[in-house]
């Protein structure tokens, strides 16, 4: 596997991965490496001074691991009651509760690198998005 150009769903079956390698190498703004039912995994290149953008999963509890970047993320109950914020940088995990709203902002000069976990699963199997505009485009 070319870990430069990942652009395929693993899952369900068993999978074994260098995730730091796959997640610094990962140039999509989101890529479903593996989903399965109960768990997904997702690769996330964000670029300086975006963000994930603020959302909410109702029935997905979400693990996101900074592999590199700096950035700010923000959580709280509603959209316009961000109360919880936090500095991050490598090698920080979040941790969402499902119904809690976030967001993920890149302060840095270079993509941040993510790699994310739903449990269950959000996106379509198979998702690649190569920009934040054609996630929005799509309602993801």
């Amino acid at each position: 596997m070319n870990n430069n150009k990942i652009r395929t769903d693993y899952g369900p079956g068993p999978f074994v991965i260098d995730i730091n390698k796959a997640t610094l190498a990962n140039d999509t703004y989101r890529t479903a490496l593996w989903t399965g039912p109960h768990l997904q995994l997702t690769l996330m290149s964000i670029k300086p001074s975006e963000d994930i953008g603020l959302e909410v999963h109702p029935d997905n509890d979400q693990f996101l691991r900074i592999e590199k970047g700096t950035g700010v993320v923000q959580m709280g109950p509603t959209r316009d009651r961000l109360f919880y914020q936090q500095n991050v940088y490598d090698d920080y995990a979040v941790f969402v509760p499902a119904g809690t709203w976030h967001n993920i902002i890149n302060t840095g000069k270079e993509p941040m690198k993510i790699y994310s976990i739903y449990a269950p699963p959000h996106h379509p199997y198979g998702t690649v998005h190569q920009t934040k505009a054609i996630a929005e485009q799509e309602g993801d």
